[in-house]
């Protein structure tokens, strides 16, 4: 027998692809997330053309940020994770999975020109029209497909944490998608198309999508990123496995019932509102218990945070998103919402998740990738990764503070009343008085969007730096683990 055994050839060709596709839509998302704050500040920026107004550009900046940048960056640290922890190469061969990665692709920029074309559904995440939810759910089945028969012909015995997360988004958002999307098309040959429940049951349905594609797309999905990616950059094994396999359980359980706190002051029966929002209060325990269990994976090597920016990225992100399932619970109750609904505290609350959580964890994981990926031996500049992280940092503190100030300056001016029992402003009043924040929100934007460019530029540089390629081996009978 040899003395040596060389590790598995996994498919890396296909995690590059997407790695690429992860920043490339981070660009688009954050840019057009500028644009449309801007149009916001200043109505004239809508440029007085239809393709570009606020109403058809917010959903590309949606499905840009959430499907396209954090879709790609799933798909790839998926595929990545599930084969080093596995120790075998991707099930199905290197065609599937390239019809996985160019047929969601195609599927992100079909929706994107539906959009701006004026076709939608009208539902909050699920705006693309049927013709477009069928080709989604073939590329999705496709990739459950890949992902669970790599799992199944692990030669591992175990199957690590991770990739139990990944399971559990990629099964839900399957069945959240195929529940959400079930309507009828106007003809075989017109794009338009109706959902089949309406009303309130509508309302209902959508938000048990809605809130579940929060928690199974862009929280579970991306714990997964966090129970790998921390452990590997720090050197340290996840500080307790028995609370991750708790965190899962838990969370998987309550999250699914979480989405009525969404219809507060509704039609939506008010038993259904509280089970939302018992369900949402409960959420604290497993949010925080794995927020706690990231951070302490790094006991013993907290030193690393000062020359690791990648790892510096991933810790932040674990602490917003402590803070964002903390506000979650609190504006899930009733009297809490009677103040928030429809104010711009959600819009913050949801960039202190989208931002400082989903694009910190996954700026994280491509610190960590590419060099890896493309045989580098370290990244291009780690102060030109210092001040990408500094300058987000800011630029998420200007928008989510704008943003709460807005939207409790709304709440209490629309419920404001006169001696006379008349409301003491008008709508167009509290319009006029948050418009310095809105500037402010733009600005924090900007400032994103800037640390995100300059990502792109190390990255680059790094992929054209000298490669360092050399074969690794490892002594016979010796598991390995990770790389």
């Amino acid at each position: 027998m040899s003395d040596t055994l060389a590790l598995p050839r996994y498919n890396d060709a296909i995690i590059k692809k997407f790695v690429i596709a992860t920043i490339f839509w981070g660009v688009v998302a954050f840019l057009v997330g500028v644009v449309i704050a801007s149009q916001l500040a200043w109505p004239e920026m809508n440029l007085g053309l239809s393709f570009t107004n606020f109403g058809r550009l917010r959903p590309v900046h949606t499905s840009a940020a959430i499907f396209a940048f954090g879709g790609s960056a799933l798909f790839g640290t998926s595929f990545y994770i599930v084969q080093r922890t596995c120790r075998v190469r991707l099930f199905g061969g290197e065609a599937i999975a390239n019809f996985i990665f160019w047929g969601y692709q195609f599927f992100i920029v079909m929706a994107a020109l539906s959009y701006v074309m004026g076709f939608s559904q009208g539902q909050e995440y699920a705006e693309p029209e049927w013709h477009l939810d069928l080709w989604l759910t073939v590329v999705w089945v496709t990739y459950a497909v890949v992902f669970i028969g790599t799992v199944l012909k692990r030669e591992e015995p175990h199957i690590y944490v991770a990739n139990w997360f990944f399971m559990a988004f990629i099964l839900t958002i399957a069945v959240l998608h195929l529940g959400n999307n079930i309507a009828m098309p106007v003809s075989l040959f017109t794009a338009k198309s109706y959902n089949i429940a309406s009303g309130v049951q509508n309302a209902m349905i959508q938000w048990w999508y809605g809130h579940n594609a929060v928690g199974f797309f862009l929280t579970a999905g991306f714990l997964g990123m966090m129970y790998y990616f921390i452990p590997k950059a720090s050197g340290r094994p996840v500080y307790s496995y028995r609370i991750s396999i708790v965190h899962f359980w838990s969370l998987v359980f309550m999250y699914i019932w979480a989405g009525p706190h969404h219809l507060h002051w509704t039609a939506l029966p008010d038993w259904t509102q509280t089970l939302g929002m018992a369900f949402s209060i409960m959420l604290w325990m497993p949010s925080w218990g794995g927020m706690i269990n990231g951070i302490m994976t790094l006991s013993g090597a907290w030193d690393k945070l000062r020359t690791d920016p990648g790892l510096r990225f991933s810790v932040t992100a674990v602490g917003f998103y402590g803070m964002a399932t903390f506000e979650g619970p609190v504006m899930s109750i009733r009297d809490v919402n009677a103040l928030s609904h429809y104010t711009d505290w959600g819009i913050g609350h949801v960039h202190s998740g989208a931002l400082g959580w989903v694009a910190f964890i996954t700026f994280g994981a491509m610190y960590y990738l590419v060099p890896v990926l493309w045989k580098r031996e370290d990244l291009y500049s780690r102060k030109l990764a210092s001040w990408h992280f500094w300058i987000s940092t800011l630029g998420i503190v200007l928008y989510i503070t704008s943003m709460w100030v807005a939207g409790i300056m709304q709440g209490l001016m629309w419920r404001a009343y006169d001696q006379f029992g008349f409301l003491q402003y008008s709508f167009a009043e509290s319009v006029n008085a948050v418009h310095p924040y809105y500037v402010i929100r733009l600005l924090g934007g900007v400032l994103f969007l800037t640390g995100m460019l300059i990502m792109v530029y190390n990255l680059i540089m790094t992929v054209w730096s000298p490669s360092t390629d050399k074969r690794v081996t490892m002594p016979a009978g010796v598991a390995l683990a990770g790389e």
